[in-house]
């Protein structure tokens, strides 16, 4: 029976279980060390971010091969499981017998020292052999998994949103152009117009959730947004869930649950990922990872919700009192700036924070418009609200749709939006339109959040960025 190292640590700290003396694992070798006496070779399978300790006698015949074995190389060995109570590692595998299926080349990268995450990135391909990365992408799978159960728990459907499409849902033109021709003459074109790879599955989810009511897009967007921060990336996963009859309120909540959820499911079951990436990382505000974590899943405690108006207000006290703002021109209309959204949840609120009804000049043109308050006419919201998180900035934005057929009108020729490839989208209106809500989620926002990363480079397996695409 194979056995993964995972099994092993779960197994040995269940008493109840039993392991069996003789067992059989795979893996990758980390490091092959030989003294005169004893060989320790440190193997790990992909399923840990703890290594098995493999001991044998480099003296006996049997043994040749295991001396040759190179950081790196792909092996089974078969054994005899020793419990080691008194050492580092719980038990050891003291080998039998060894099949090497591929020798590891000297010039191998990977090897077993601190290695800069620049470096790495420069060999995505192998960075993931690395405990750091091992521990990242396996938290992405737990998260991707925990959210797909969250909708399901609560009822969405699950759809799948076109890659390609002719509509530009965030009206921003910032997108990459599917052809098949070397001109910009579209007519003759595959599909007789200009096409993009998606930068949001939203418009479409609007369409089926006018029929089946709770429904979620999770999957690859793209925005061809020439920007190289650590924020940003050409290539990503957005989840965008859609719901009928529902308004502002309902989606915070839903909002507020998901992150919740997602991130208790981690702490369960990713403890040791957890465990290690705090330990690699500074504590800030002498809060700990897990404890950050730890506050925020609290089922007890809601995020704080905030006007856009009233976080102005809070920006000109601060300015007042001597904060200085990169973007400092700060007033009512403008769009909130990364270190704006931070120095509001890292300093003021100190915990993740919605801001809701936005000026509706700087949101999209589906978002919902508020009624005008007669004091302030000029003073145009939407019932939009962003989740602003510490370290991070903006995690998800979401908004109640436009339902009225001649608002939406309105806004195309104000946002001047070009064409007829969305008026299916507005003819939604005309026929039997429910109350509609939602928002997007980034992935890797989100888990860079969750795991303490400082760049989204570094929590997706083949990051695309400008004048990047090496893999």
């Amino acid at each position: 029976m194979i056995y993964t190292i995972n099994n092993l640590f779960i197994d040995n700290n269940d008493k109840t279980k039993k392991i069996p003396k003789q067992i059989t694992v795979n893996g990758w070798v980390r490091s092959n060390r030989i003294n005169k006496k004893v060989g320790f070779l440190d193997l790990n399978d992909g399923s840990s971010i703890h290594n098995l300790q493999v001991v044998y006698d480099p003296n006996l015949a049997s043994n040749n091969n295991l001396t040759t074995i190179t950081t790196g190389s792909a092996v089974t060995i078969t054994g005899n499981l020793i419990l080691t109570p008194d050492a580092k590692q719980p038990f050891e595998l003291k080998a039998i017998n060894t099949t090497i299926y591929n020798l590891c080349s000297n010039d191998y990268p990977i090897q077993k020292k601190e290695h800069t995450k620049e470096f790495l990135r420069e060999n995505a391909h192998l960075r993931v052999r690395t405990n750091t990365f091992l521990a990242l992408f396996r938290i992405r799978d737990q998260v991707s998994w925990s959210i797909h159960k969250f909708f399901h728990d609560q009822q969405f459907i699950y759809l799948h949103s076109p890659i390609i499409t002719a509509n530009d849902a965030e009206g921003a033109g910032e997108n990459f152009i599917v052809t098949t021709i070397t001109n910009d003459k579209y007519e003759k074109d595959f599909f007789s117009k200009k096409a993009a790879l998606t930068v949001s599955g939203q418009l479409n989810a609007e369409a089926y959730a006018q029929s089946l009511q709770k429904v979620y897009t999770f999957g690859p967007t793209f925005r061809a947004e020439k920007s190289n921060t650590t924020r940003h990336a050409a290539e990503f996963w957005m989840i965008e869930p859609e719901f009928t009859f529902s308004n502002l309120q309902d989606n915070i909540m839903l909002a507020q649950n998901l992150i919740k959820t997602v991130i208790s499911d981690v702490l369960n079951n990713c403890n040791s990922e957890l465990k290690f990436l705090q330990e690699k990382q500074e504590t800030k505000n002498n809060e700990s990872l897990i404890e950050k974590l730890t506050s925020i899943a609290d089922a007890k405690t809601n995020f704080k919700v905030i006007t856009y108006t009233k976080v102005i207000d809070l920006l000109l006290v601060a300015q007042k009192e001597g904060k200085k703002f990169e973007f400092n021109n700060i007033k009512w209309g403008i769009d909130l700036q990364s270190e704006h959204e931070r120095y509001l949840c890292e300093e003021i609120t100190k915990q993740p924070t919605f801001v809701i009804n936005y000026p509706q000049a700087i949101k999209a043109f589906y978002m919902k418009l508020n009624p005008i308050d007669n004091n302030y006419p000029e003073q145009k919201t939407v019932a939009a609200m962003d989740l602003l998180v510490p370290g991070i900035g903006e995690l998800i934005g979401g908004s109640v749709r436009e339902d009225n057929y001649q608002q939406l009108l309105k806004n195309k020729n104000q946002f001047k939006i070009a064409g007829d490839d969305l008026q299916w989208y507005f003819d939604l209106r005309k026929y039997g339109y429910a109350p509609s809500a939602g928002f997007g989620l980034g992935l890797e926002r989100f888990l860079m959040f969750i795991t303490g990363s400082n760049n989204i480079r570094d929590v997706i397996p083949f990051p695309r960025t400008p004048n990047n695409l090496t893999f």
